[in-house]
Protein backbone atom coordinates (compact mmCIF):
# COMPACT_ATOMS: atom_id res chain seq x y z
CA UNK A 1 0.00 0.00 0.00
CA UNK A 2 1.59 3.51 -1.16
CA UNK A 3 -1.00 5.81 1.23
CA UNK A 4 -1.05 9.51 0.89
CA UNK A 5 0.61 11.74 3.61
CA UNK A 6 -0.16 15.27 4.28
CA UNK A 7 -0.29 17.35 6.99
CA UNK A 8 -3.52 18.28 8.84
CA UNK A 9 -5.83 20.97 8.75
CA UNK A 10 -7.63 20.96 11.65
CA UNK A 11 -10.25 23.59 10.28
CA UNK A 12 -11.15 21.00 7.76
CA UNK A 13 -14.23 19.21 9.10
CA UNK A 14 -12.67 15.68 7.05
CA UNK A 15 -9.33 15.87 8.64
CA UNK A 16 -10.50 17.03 12.09
CA UNK A 17 -13.05 14.35 11.82
CA UNK A 18 -9.77 11.66 10.68
CA UNK A 19 -7.54 12.52 13.45
CA UNK A 20 -10.25 12.18 16.17
CA UNK A 21 -11.73 8.99 14.43
CA UNK A 22 -7.98 7.27 14.13
CA UNK A 23 -6.88 8.35 17.95
CA UNK A 24 -10.02 7.34 18.97
CA UNK A 25 -9.61 3.65 17.79
CA UNK A 26 -6.59 3.77 19.15
CA UNK A 27 -7.34 4.91 22.42
CA UNK A 28 -9.97 2.26 22.26
CA UNK A 29 -7.55 -0.62 21.62
CA UNK A 30 -6.18 -2.56 24.86
CA UNK A 31 -2.43 -0.95 23.88
CA UNK A 32 -4.11 2.34 24.07
CA UNK A 33 -5.46 2.30 27.15
CA UNK A 34 -8.84 0.42 25.65
CA UNK A 35 -11.54 3.42 26.22
CA UNK A 36 -12.52 6.03 23.92
CA UNK A 37 -11.46 9.53 24.25
CA UNK A 38 -13.71 11.36 26.32
CA UNK A 39 -16.13 13.65 25.09
CA UNK A 40 -14.39 16.54 26.30
CA UNK A 41 -11.18 15.73 24.58
CA UNK A 42 -12.95 15.43 21.29
CA UNK A 43 -14.55 18.38 21.40
CA UNK A 44 -11.93 20.66 22.47
CA UNK A 45 -8.56 18.42 20.30
CA UNK A 46 -9.75 20.25 16.74
CA UNK A 47 -9.59 23.62 17.87
CA UNK A 48 -7.15 23.33 20.52
CA UNK A 49 -4.02 21.74 18.63
CA UNK A 50 -3.59 24.19 15.69
CA UNK A 51 -3.03 26.62 18.59
CA UNK A 52 0.11 24.43 19.69
CA UNK A 53 2.99 26.63 18.10
CA UNK A 54 5.37 23.71 18.16
CA UNK A 55 2.83 20.97 16.78
CA UNK A 56 2.86 19.07 13.24
CA UNK A 57 0.04 16.71 12.82
CA UNK A 58 0.33 14.36 9.19
CA UNK A 59 -2.77 12.04 7.98
CA UNK A 60 -2.44 8.87 6.09
CA UNK A 61 -5.03 8.80 3.45
CA UNK A 62 -6.37 5.88 1.51
CA UNK A 63 -8.27 7.65 -1.24
CA UNK A 64 -10.07 10.80 0.60
CA UNK A 65 -10.34 8.23 4.09
CA UNK A 66 -8.01 8.80 6.86
CA UNK A 67 -6.14 5.82 8.05
CA UNK A 68 -3.50 6.98 10.02
CA UNK A 69 -2.02 9.78 12.06
CA UNK A 70 0.92 11.56 13.57
CA UNK A 71 0.88 13.86 16.16
CA UNK A 72 4.19 15.59 16.56
CA UNK A 73 5.65 18.41 18.39
CA UNK A 74 8.87 20.19 17.89
CA UNK A 75 11.56 20.49 20.96
CA UNK A 76 14.90 21.42 21.44
CA UNK A 77 17.90 19.60 21.81
CA UNK A 78 20.55 21.30 24.65
CA UNK A 79 23.13 18.93 24.16
CA UNK A 80 23.23 19.32 20.32
CA UNK A 81 21.90 22.96 20.41
CA UNK A 82 19.24 22.39 17.42
CA UNK A 83 15.53 21.02 17.00
CA UNK A 84 14.39 17.66 17.45
CA UNK A 85 10.65 16.69 16.27
CA UNK A 86 9.07 14.52 19.22
CA UNK A 87 6.15 11.85 17.29
CA UNK A 88 4.08 12.14 20.34
CA UNK A 89 1.00 9.93 18.78
CA UNK A 90 1.86 7.37 15.63
CA UNK A 91 -2.42 5.48 15.12
CA UNK A 92 -3.09 3.28 12.04
CA UNK A 93 -6.53 1.84 12.16
CA UNK A 94 -6.76 -1.49 12.56
CA UNK A 95 -7.69 -2.96 9.63
CA UNK A 96 -4.92 -1.04 7.81
CA UNK A 97 -2.47 -2.08 10.35
CA UNK A 98 0.62 -3.95 8.72
CA UNK A 99 0.83 -2.22 5.19
CA UNK A 100 3.15 0.30 5.59
CA UNK A 101 0.92 3.10 6.80
CA UNK A 102 2.80 3.77 9.87
CA UNK A 103 6.32 3.34 7.93
CA UNK A 104 4.67 5.87 5.48
CA UNK A 105 4.15 8.28 8.51
CA UNK A 106 7.61 7.55 9.99
CA UNK A 107 8.78 8.99 6.66
CA UNK A 108 7.26 12.04 6.94
CA UNK A 109 8.17 12.99 10.13
CA UNK A 110 11.72 12.30 9.44
CA UNK A 111 11.20 14.35 6.16
CA UNK A 112 9.73 17.19 7.60
CA UNK A 113 12.40 16.85 10.82
CA UNK A 114 15.26 17.03 8.34
CA UNK A 115 13.68 20.13 6.54
CA UNK A 116 13.53 22.24 9.55
CA UNK A 117 17.26 21.16 10.83
CA UNK A 118 15.86 19.04 13.64
CA UNK A 119 18.97 16.56 14.62
CA UNK A 120 17.02 13.81 16.09
CA UNK A 121 13.40 12.26 16.15
CA UNK A 122 12.27 10.90 19.19
CA UNK A 123 9.26 8.88 20.47
CA UNK A 124 7.51 7.04 23.32
CA UNK A 125 6.87 3.08 23.07
CA UNK A 126 5.68 0.62 25.49
CA UNK A 127 7.50 -2.27 26.49
CA UNK A 128 5.22 -4.51 25.39
CA UNK A 129 4.00 -3.34 22.15
CA UNK A 130 6.34 -5.88 19.75
CA UNK A 131 4.46 -5.25 16.98
CA UNK A 132 5.47 -0.96 17.27
CA UNK A 133 8.96 -1.60 18.61
CA UNK A 134 9.49 -3.81 15.69
CA UNK A 135 8.44 -1.10 13.22
CA UNK A 136 10.65 1.73 15.19
CA UNK A 137 13.71 -0.83 15.46
CA UNK A 138 13.56 -1.44 11.55
CA UNK A 139 13.11 2.50 10.84
CA UNK A 140 16.01 3.06 13.00
CA UNK A 141 15.17 3.72 16.26
CA UNK A 142 17.03 2.58 19.68
CA UNK A 143 17.07 2.99 23.05
CA UNK A 144 18.46 6.41 24.08
CA UNK A 145 21.55 6.12 25.76
CA UNK A 146 24.00 9.23 26.99
CA UNK A 147 27.91 8.37 26.93
CA UNK A 148 28.08 4.50 29.16
CA UNK A 149 25.37 5.53 31.04
CA UNK A 150 21.89 3.67 30.95
CA UNK A 151 18.77 3.72 28.45
CA UNK A 152 16.86 6.62 29.30
CA UNK A 153 13.25 6.07 30.96
CA UNK A 154 10.41 8.06 29.80
CA UNK A 155 8.07 9.46 32.69
CA UNK A 156 5.16 10.89 33.31
CA UNK A 157 3.51 12.74 36.29
CA UNK A 158 -0.17 13.67 36.23
CA UNK A 159 -1.36 16.89 37.18
CA UNK A 160 -4.86 18.09 37.91
CA UNK A 161 -6.29 20.05 35.63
Amino acid sequence: MNPRISEADLSNPRDAQGVLEVLDSYASDPVGGGEPLPEDVRSRLPSMLPEVPNALVLLAFDDDRPIGVAVCFFGFSTFRARPLLNIHDLAVLPQYRGRGVGRALLAAAENQAQRRGCCKLTLEVQDDNARARALYQRFGFEDFVVGKSAPTRFLAKKLEA
